[in-house]
């Protein structure tokens, strides 16, 4: 098993660049089948979730295309029948139900997969393809579905899931006639979804807003595009920033997708400069507490819960963290205790009482947000720490030890 080998308390300082957004990419590749013409995606941080989607994209018949980190793809579905071990690990799979009853009427598709971070229901994405005219069925480890043809319809979602948003959307771009998602996420990767979708021939209206209307189109078309910046990878740095020692500046943001992360780092206490496409953010040793609750966008997204609590445990005072979205988030905390934090859980919600220092401990990465806490968390404390489950970082973020070092930090991955 791989791991980390992380030599704290060096001043982390430099400039880095952020990737696209691994929550955008997904569904985007989900929904490059909808086409006959060619797709390239550009800018595409080959992350193991999006080696994943890619494979099974290839099982499926697409041919498939990286140079430099660009992707083309020549959709071509020749097989439906996708309950592989591969749909197992990835969560985002799921949205291949809307693209697959799309263009071929019927899937059989394994249960999607993803970190343990609590029960992640499809009942919305169900209720939702139902509506436009699905057959869902849920076997022992596999979802068959099918539909005759889809048609647009209204469907209001009883919570704002991004994933059912998007799934809804991917199946109703060539459904007949118009459909109206009420209460839809605003998630920023659920616009860009929809400008990717536009930019193929789709009529998609009003997504970033809570009500989303779509006009079904015949066809779609080849497209060249850019997903957005991922505003969790930027929001990670930010906090290995604050706890650091020196000041980043993190280029390639859309500052309003950031814009809740800002607001609580500023609250904190620390000095954060926005530029027009970039931001700087300078390391204190007066940490502020604050209180945090997650919630959809734009409220604070729960991918940073973790990295935040990382930082709160060296604020001046008591921080509270509520976790709203998903109710096993806090696994990380157990590791944070080992290297000195002071944490009390009480159900979905986390006491943080702040210490003066970290300090080095042998740790294990559970989930993907808490792994990169524990990367945060060994940056800023003191001696050597280990961390293992390393794979799961490896899931959301990109050159993560190649950024590190070059700002300055002692990492090493130990294969």
């Amino acid at each position: 098993m791989s791991k980390f080998i992380i030599n704290g308390g060096q001043k982390l300082s430099g400039s880095i660049k952020i990737h696209s957004s691994k929550n955008a990419i997904l569904p985007i590749l989900a929904a490059s089948i909808l086409t006959e013409g060619d797709v390239e995606i550009y800018d595409v941080p080959m992350l193991d979730d999006i080696k994943i989607m890619v494979e099974i994209l290839k099982y499926c018949g697409c041919r498939i295309g990286e140079t430099n980190n660009n992707l083309t793809i020549k959709p071509n579905v020749v097989n439906n029948d996708i309950n592989i071990e591969m749909v197992n690990k990835l969560r985002a799979s799921v949205l291949l139900l809307g693209s697959m009853l799309s263009r071929c009427k019927k899937v059989v598709l394994g249960m999607p997969g993803g970190c343990n971070i609590g029960t992640r229901p499809i009942d919305l994405h169900i209720k939702g393809l139902t509506k436009l005219g699905a057959e869902i069925k849920l076997n022992q480890g596999y979802i068959e579905a099918r539909a005759k043809k889809l048609k647009g319809e209204k469907v209001y979602l009883d919570f704002p899931s991004v994933g059912a948003t998007e799934n809804i959307m991917i199946a109703a771009v060539l459904a007949e006639g118009e459909t109206i998602i009420e209460n839809a996420a605003t998630e920023p990767e659920v616009v860009c979804l929809a400008n990717f979708l536009n930019s193929m021939g789709a009529k998609i209206y009003g997504a970033g807003t809570d009500t989303i209307r779509i006009l079904g189109v015949d066809k779609l078309h080849s497209v060249s595009f850019i997903p957005i910046p991922d505003r969790i990878e930027a929001g990670t740095y930010m906090a290995m920033a604050a706890v650091c020692g020196g000041e980043i500046e993190i280029t390639n943001v859309v500052i309003e997708h950031i814009r809740p992360i800002i607001a609580k780092f500023k609250e904190c206490n620390i000095k954060v400069i926005e530029g027009e496409n970039a931001i700087k953010v300078f390391s204190t040793d007066k940490i502020k507490p604050t209180d945090i609750k997650t919630l959809p966008y734009p409220g604070f997204p729960t991918d940073m819960q973790a990295p935040m609590m990382s930082m709160l445990t060296v604020a001046k005072g008591t921080s509270m963290v509520i976790e709203t979205i998903f109710e096993n988030r806090f696994l990380h905390v157990g590791e944070l205790l080992k290297m000195g934090a002071n944490i009390k859980l009480e159900g979905r919600v986390a006491i943080v009482e702040g210490v003066k220092r970290l300090t080095s401990a042998k740790l294990e990465a559970k989930d993907l947000r808490g792994g990169a806490a524990l990367v945060i968390a060994a940056l800023m404390a003191d001696g050597t720490t280990e961390i293992e489950g390393i794979e799961h970082i490896s899931r959301g973020y990109f050159e993560l030890e190649k950024n590190i070092l070059s700002l300055g930090g002692d990492i090493k991955r130990i294969v």
